[in-house]
């Protein structure tokens, strides 16, 4: 998932377009984009389009923002968008793990109403401080938790925090190894400024460098650079295939540990070779 598109379930003219896009993965957004007055119209569009068969044939990767836990709307939001073929939910404003896993009993009733086989995942945002204080325990509290996702808007801008790019990368380097602990995916929130092309892609190198899959994207624009910035070079994977190589070769020897191209690899760095060829590598049907 290089490249997650925000679809705004409030404008349904635009749901082609972004079906037609080359993001990895189309989100469609009942929560902020959607004015109050308009959440049950948003809400209507969204299960509309999720339920087409052409949606799903895509290959894109559907995820639903919902709104807050605590919102009125939330449990709408579950009956509507809890459908087969969702791959994620996003849940804004998660903040512990007593109101996840509450979020979770709530889904899991939505999914048998509407006859939904394949538990939908769960992606994370990490938009105030509580949530990334506590964020390693929330990516840890449920198997149903696939990714974490950061809110860089939601954290800085109510707390008068900068969005310089050491601020930017101090907050993305503690989402990354929370996600690390728990073993689920990391994903980068989205850039406001669609005009900005160097500043999308200065955060976007950062959270690369770090192990994020991908980053936000407000606009079909900014897919391009998320793609081209988080594929991995063919350079880079032939590296990895020659490292797990080498690899197999010194284990035959009864070596752990071994030198490549004059550089020591063991353990961390094999599997690290192996996770780049098993992502690049298309999934088996």
């Amino acid at each position: 998932m290089r490249s997650k598109l925000f679809v705004p379930g409030a404008r349904p003219e635009l749901f082609d377009k972004a079906m037609a896009s080359q993001a990895d993965a189309l989100s469609f957004d009942l929560e902020d984009s959607v004015p109050e007055a308009g959440k049950a119209q948003a809400r209507a569009h969204v299960a509309d389009v999720l339920r087409r068969a052409a949606t799903r044939a895509s290959g894109k990767q559907l995820i639903v923002r919902t709104n807050g836990t605590s919102s009125a709307q939330f449990d709408a939001d579950l009956a509507a968008v809890a459908l087969p073929g969702v791959s994620l939910l996003n849940l804004p404003k998660i903040e512990s793990v007593a109101q996840l896993l509450a979020a979770i009993a709530r889904l899991e009733r939505a999914e048998q109403a509407n006859g939904v086989e394949r538990p939908i995942g769960l992606l994370i945002n990490i938009e105030t401080p509580k949530a990334l204080r506590t964020a390693a325990e929330l990516a840890t509290a449920h198997p149903r938790v696939a990714g974490l996702q950061l809110g860089l808007g939601d954290l800085f801008a109510p707390n008068g925090i900068h969005r310089e790019l050491s601020n930017v990368h101090a907050t993305l380097f503690a989402v990354r190894l929370a996600a690390a602990e728990a073993n689920v995916f990391a994903c980068d929130g989205a850039f406001p400024d669609v005009t900005d092309t160097e500043g999308f892609l200065a955060e976007a190198r950062i959270a690369q460098q770090l192990g994020f899959i991908g980053k936000s994207c407000i606009h079909p624009r900014q897919v391009g650079l998320a793609n081209a910035t988080f594929s991995v070079p063919p350079a880079m994977l032939e590296e990895a295939r020659r490292i797990v190589a080498a690899s197999a070769s010194a284990a035959g020897n009864g070596h752990g540990a071994f030198l490549f191209e004059g550089r020591m690899i063991d353990l961390p760095y094999l599997r690290r070779a192996e996770a780049l060829l098993a992502a690049a590598s298309p999934p088996v049907a």
